[in-house]
């Protein structure tokens, strides 16, 4: 058996990865593939809390995996939520341990339920959406993850998720469920190049985010159009734009570059298009090196289609064997799988 410390993380399947999705989860994922026992989720039945297109789902779904994998995510450490039903099944059992004034004060909620009512054509929100932070605690525990890489943003769901498995722990009378821990990523939230109050997403509009499968020239032409400074920073602080650029420069590794250009800053000569010009060059070679690695990736598509069934069947059951534990420890009926 393995000794390695366990990591749960998971992403929805929005299709398109972009450089926020990779600089603050994705790229994560890949460095600590080679640290940890790591098993990595796309979790369509959690993008059905939101108005969505069936057949999107499924192109969506594949088309993300396509990406992970393109951007150094092994295929064994991979599987789609909806190929592992136990995941509903505890997300049940999860939420007799989860009261409703806890889940009314979960802050994402309303976020998402306002963009819910501006995607759909009437005002109906999905008891899913308000339900699926139990979802996301069952996502964690039933992989008994002993660190979950997030974004700050995320925290309080892994709050929920630890005071779900203590109230478990403490109806059956043991430790049986690890509590997991947080791994924030260096830059846990990267912010849009067109508004660096907001953070880089899909949702924000198509000036919000740049693809990590994006032509070159529109990478460029991105960047080059970023905000550097709206004029209400405070003297002697960087402006919000600026900051950004210089974590996407860094989360690019193009570190010569960061270290001269923040020597530039901090002497007061620096020119944003030559802080600009770096950007773009670490994203573009990035994106080059992730679109050949795609295209290899395509042209075998379905093999790669049967590794991800397979890694899902293995990883299937790990699951399998949390629900049977738990139901026995809950004193529910059970048959051994």
């Amino acid at each position: 058996m393995s000794t390695k410390k366990r990591i749960l993380s998971a992403i929805q399947p929005t299709g398109n990865m972009h450089f926020g999705n990779y600089f603050g989860a994705v790229q994560n994922w890949v460095r600590l593939q080679e640290e940890y026992d790591c098993v990595y989720g796309v979790v369509d039945y959690h993008a059905m809390t939101m108005p969505y297109d069936p057949k999107k789902l499924r192109q969506n779904t594949w088309e993300i995996l396509f990406n992970l994998m393109a951007v150094g995510v092994e295929p064994n450490n991979l599987f789609i939520q909806s190929l592992v039903p136990e995941h509903a099944e505890l997300s049940w059992i999860f939420n007799c341990f989860c009261s409703y004034g806890r889940l009314s004060r979960m802050t994402q909620f309303k976020d998402k339920s306002a963009q819910s009512k501006e995607k759909a054509s009437d005002d109906f929100i999905s008891a899913g959406l308000f339900d699926y932070p139990v979802l996301q605690a069952a996502d964690i525990l039933i992989y008994k993850a002993d660190y979950v890489p997030v974004g700050k943003d995320q925290d309080q769901h892994l709050e929920l998720t630890r005071e779900i498995a203590e109230r478990f722990n403490r109806l059956v009378g043991k430790e049986y469920f690890v509590l997991p821990e947080t791994l924030h990523t260096e830059i846990p939230k990267v912010m849009s190049t067109a508004d660096p109050a907001r953070k880089m997403s899909k949702s924000a509009g198509e000036k919000h985010y740049i693809s990590v499968f994006e032509e070159e020239a529109r990478i460029r032409k991105q960047i080059n159009r970023a905000v550097t400074d709206t004029g209400d920073t405070p003297t002697g602080e960087m402006s919000a734009g600026v900051e950004n650029l210089f974590s996407l420069l860094k989360a690019a590794a193009r570190m010569d570059a960061y270290n001269g250009l923040m020597a530039d800053y901090n002497a007061g000569n620096l020119k944003y298009s030559d802080l600009k010009g770096e950007v773009a060059e670490g994203l573009v070679t990035l994106s080059n090196q992730f679109k050949a690695n795609k295209e290899d990736i395509l042209s075998r598509k379905k093999e790669i289609k049967g590794q991800i069934k397979a890694s899902s069947a293995e990883i299937r059951k790990r699951a399998q064997e949390t629900v049977r534990e738990v139901k026995e420890l809950a004193g529910l009926s059970n048959v051994k799988f």
